[in-house]
């Protein structure tokens, strides 16, 4: 199974390699710089985590990162998330083999999944999805092996995958009372004991985060209403289903059904009601327990999904929807265990829409990526053409790490060069605005925004490049006077 997982995602990931998609999705080349700047930059360590980004995907990139090549190509989150998809999809196997007793239901329930292309997509490149996913499964196989075994190690485990998740993504917080009852439920004795026991464990990574942010600002909870927190991004902007439940519900099923496709939808549904009317709950209630808290982020969290067959008619959070992927190919496992035998993987027919119209455009989260990223990727490599044309190195680039971090990748220039708001005191003496010092011969900034105003106020560099994009705000590239 293994090998087939590999051959799978590999494939995959040449193609997406090989056509140039891996750092379509802005976060995706954030999340490798991340990852560089711990080793390469005029502030490297501990610090350059960051504070609203957990840091599992970043340090499990940073070996990869270290290498130019797979740094500035994308590579090095192929490979880890790629492995994190190989043991997501093995653990997905032994789940339902152990749930519905066949080896034919568990492999199509696997097959649902790795060949969803939403899927293959983002277990090539460094996003957190599949790195979560990867953490939900191992998890769920303690469970249910701890249930049938009751050896103390699958609560270990379980644990250990819990503070996976909850240090990949924030699901994983809510999942931590939910991990201790499933576990609690499936001891013979000492229930009481396993539920507290194994929350309180789980509930060292959150702890450990809130003491990170308040050790990096002063504030434990940055991550949620800091300046960079989803909150502080989204700011007072309504958005469909934010205090509205049934919108909410709407919205993130929606992102569910294009992520599964309708064929993915129609056996999983069966397949719920095939599982639960055999019995076999376990999986599928654990499973469904991220749709739900995706649809109260929705609700609660100033987390906006845009589907363009939604109002407004945008592409934003789409990849939300891979959580209803995997509890549907779960279920599409208990719908193939109620078969007959000589049919068993009749399920596998909700793939065909995928093999019959094969294109990235019917693709919502590389679709999503393509859209968002048209004009950054245009100004990223018009400005790393200028810096490749003119820049020396040792001259220095002052600039806002976000976005435009990734001009040095495609420049081929090292962090270090870089001067930004990570650089600790350096950042903050070069963009007071009385000008008085300035170590970079560049600097580059997005008109009107924050660096742009202080170069402005400040009258130590001029403009000498001005790049216009459709759909973006002019990206400026000054030198030193």
């Amino acid at each position: 199974m293994a090998v087939l997982l590999l051959g799978i995602v590999t494939a995959a990931a040449w193609y997406f390699y090989s056509s140039g998609y891996l750092l379509y999705y802005g976060d995706a080349q954030a999340h490798l710089n991340i990852s560089r700047s711990l080793i390469d930059g005029r502030q490297t360590g501990y610090d350059q985590l960051g504070t609203v980004w957990l840091p599992v995907l970043h340090l499990i990139c940073l070996p990869f990162a270290a290498r130019d090549y797979l740094w500035e190509s994308g590579l090095a989150g192929t490979i880890p998330v790629g492995a994190c998809f190989v043991l997501a999809g093995l653990c997905l196997y032994l789940c339902g083999k152990d749930s519905f007793g066949s080896s034919l239901a568990a492999l199509t329930g696997v097959l649902c999944f790795a060949l969803n292309p939403n899927v293959l997509y983002l277990a090539s490149i460094p996003m957190t999805e599949l790195v979560f996913v990867a953490g939900l499964m191992v998890c769920l196989l303690s469970i249910l092996w701890f249930r049938r075994t009751q050896h103390a190690r699958w609560i270990v485990v379980a644990i250990l995958a819990s503070w996976w998740m909850s240090l990949t993504r924030y699901d994983g917080w809510f999942l931590i009372p939910f991990i201790a009852l499933f576990l609690m439920a499936a001891a013979q004795e000492g229930k009481l004991r396993v539920l507290f026991v194994s929350g309180a464990l789980a509930s060292l990574a959150p702890i450990y985060w809130m003491a990170h942010n308040w050790w990096e600002t002063g504030n434990a909870l940055d991550f949620y209403n800091g300046p960079y927190s989803a909150a502080a991004i989204q700011g007072n902007r309504p958005y469909p289903g934010f205090h509205d439940w049934p919108a909410a519900i709407h919205y993130y099923w929606e992102a569910g059904r294009v992520c599964s496709g309708y064929g993915l939808v129609a056996v999983g549904l069966l397949g719920l009601l095939a599982a639960l009317f055999k019995g076999r709950w376990t999986g599928i209630l654990f499973l469904a327990l991220t749709p739900l808290f995706y649809v109260w982020s929705v609700h609660s969290s100033k987390t906006p999904i845009h589907l363009p067959s939604l109002w407004p008619h945008g592409y934003y959070n789409s990849r939300y929807g891979i959580a209803v992927v995997v509890l549907m190919a779960f279920a599409a496992g208990a719908l193939a265990s109620a078969l007959p035998a000589r049919i068993r993987m009749l399920p596998l027919l909700a793939l065909l829409p995928w093999l019959l119209w094969p294109s990235p455009q019917n693709w919502i989260c590389w679709k999503e990526s393509q859209v968002n990223s048209d004009a950054r990727r245009a100004w990223t490599a018009q400005a790393a053409a200028y810096l490749d044309s003119y820049y020396r190195r040792g001259d220095g680039v002052l600039v806002e790490f976000g976005d435009l971090a990734g001009i040095f990748g495609k420049a081929g220039i090292p962090l270090k060069e870089a001067l930004h708001e990570g650089s600790g005191p350096a950042w903050f003496v070069n963009t007071m605005p009385s000008g008085l010092v300035a170590q970079t011969k560049w600097a580059i900034a997005q008109k009107d925004d924050w660096l742009a105003r202080r170069m402005a106020e400040a009258k130590a560099f001029h403009v000498v490049d001005v790049i216009r994009v459709e759909g973006a705000p002019d990206l400026l590239i000054y030198e030193r006077n």
